[in-house]
């Protein structure tokens, strides 16, 4: 997994390469916490993300709520493949999908 991070002031892009997995989740929970300070719109940037599994969908909703208490999360660049997960767990009612 590759991860960018992009900012100006109170908004953050975090741009999610390859695949967020077991092994993949906890580097990409911390790489959100280290940089939400002060954050008040965080988006993920999902275009490169080819697969998530449940690890990766706890992280997902872990910083959705975390991000819920002082601004807003919202994914973009979804594939096809990404949103059937999303729909099938029920968390594309749960995140904020553009």
């Amino acid at each position: 997994m590759e991860l960018n991070f992009e900012s100006n002031n109170t908004a953050a892009v975090i741009g999610i390469t390859g695949r967020l997995d077991t092994v993949t989740a906890p580097e990409l929970e911390d790489y959100i916490n280290a940089r939400i300070i002060g954050i008040e719109t965080l988006t993920l940037d999902c275009a490169g993300l080819e697969y998530i599994s449940s690890a990766g969908l706890r992280v997902l909703l872990r910083a959705q709520k975390k991000m819920a208490a002082c601004g807003k999360m919202k994914l973009i660049n979804v594939s096809p493949i990404i949103m059937e997960i999303f729909e099938i767990t029920g968390f594309s009612e749960i995140l904020t999908i553009e």
